[in-house]
Order: structure tokens, then sequence, then C-alpha cells
């Protein structure tokens, strides 16, 4: 587990992940959905990324027991670590939000009728 504030990405609006948490209802018991990481490993002299304009385009479930929903960030779901820009929204007994990564690179995922919009706030956590 990362150490606090060696994460730099966004969080999640308060409003719009109620939206969100009305609109996909979570699987599994432990919720997470409050974020997006662009980068671990920060320092307090990593600046902060800029707000970027956001969209939930997608989601995965493994089907066992995470899921996570796929974030669209000024047009692209691509990490620059070449990862997918995320929300890991619920996880069962076991699993770690970092997973949503493997998940994603080894099952893909699905696109959502319509996409989003949401706001995105650039945080250190």
């Amino acid at each position: 587990m990362a150490r606090p504030g060696s994460v730099t990405g966004w969080k999640l609006d308060a409003d719009d992940r109620e939206l969100l948490l009305r609109h996909f209802p979570p699987t599994y018991d432990d919720v997470i959905a409050d974020h997006v990481t662009l980068r671990l490993g920060a320092t307090a002299q990593t600046p902060l990324p800029r707000k970027p304009t956001a969209r939930v385009v997608g989601m995965a479930d493994d089907g066992r027991s995470l899921e996570c929903l796929v974030v669209e960030l000024d047009g692209t779901t691509d990490r620059p670590d070449g990862s997918t820009y995320h929300i890991t929204w619920s996880l069962g007994a076991g699993r770690n939000a970092r997973e949503s990564n493997d998940v994603l690179r080894d099952q893909g995922w699905t696109p959502v009728d319509e996409s989003i919009a949401i706001e995105l706030q650039p945080a250190r956590f």
C-alpha cells in the first residue's frame, strides 16, 4: 500500500460520487469510489496535476470481487504509465484497489451506454 501523500491524482467531487453510486450500485462490500490515480511514488515536491475534463466511459467487473469505473480525462483513458484511468468502485474480501489495474489490463472493460461528466479535483493522498 502506498504511503499517505505519495500518490497524486484527483479526488471525485462528493456530489458526483453520490450520483455515481446511485447510477452504478456497488456490487461488493468495500466501497472505495473516491479517486483517480495519476502517479504513485510522489513526494511533497511533486506538483499536483491540473484539473481535467472528466467522464465515466466504461466499467469492468472481474465477476469475483472487484469492480471499477473507467474514466476518460481530456479525451483519453490511457494513463502515462500505460495503465487505464479508473475509479476503483468496490471490492470483496481480500482484494486491494491496485488490483483494478490488473483487471483492466487482463480482461479489458465495457463501455457504458452513455458517458457521465464528473468533477475531479487535483489532490495528493
